[in-house]
């Protein structure tokens, strides 16, 4: 013998699932777009890094055409044109306040190992401490 359920009794319970499935869905979508934003603040904090690399060794490269004359610049120094030197200094402070939020640099010479350091702020990307720098050192 059959037996049939009672339709009375199951009434809702797909729209019950329906329910579940479109909170599970919408907690994972959630979590997406926290790994999204994650990911962006990462990315654009690694291009700040990029660039820092960049500029440093552009003065760098500047220096070992210019060996005679000393590149000596402090944080926060805003040099003044007229020599080769520096017009040089000039164009990489520049450079580094426009590829950089708050960019600055400063080049140390010791002897002939010359170390140069640029600093930005990554705020945007880092909770904290928001300065960032990146340093090198090379033999001219």
């Amino acid at each position: 013998m059959m037996t049939f359920n009672n339709p009375k009794k199951e009434k809702g319970f797909s729209l019950l699932e329906v329910l579940i499935t479109v909170f599970i869905l919408s907690i994972g979508l959630l979590g997406l777009a926290g790994l999204q934003t994650t990911s962006l603040k990462n990315n654009h904090s690694a291009q700040h890094r990029t660039s820092a690399i960049i500029l440093s060794y552009d003065i760098v490269d500047r220096m070992r055409l210019n060996k005679n004359v000393s590149y000596s610049l402090a944080l926060g120094d805003n040099p003044a044109g007229g020599s080769l030197k520096d017009q040089d200094l000039v164009d990489w402070t520049t450079d580094l306040a426009n590829s950089l939020p708050s960019g600055d640099g400063s080049v140390v010479i010791v002897g002939d190992i010359v170390t140069v350091t640029v600093q930005w702020d990554d705020s945007r990307a880092t909770e904290g401490s928001s300065t960032q720098s990146f340093s090198m050192s090379t033999q001219l």
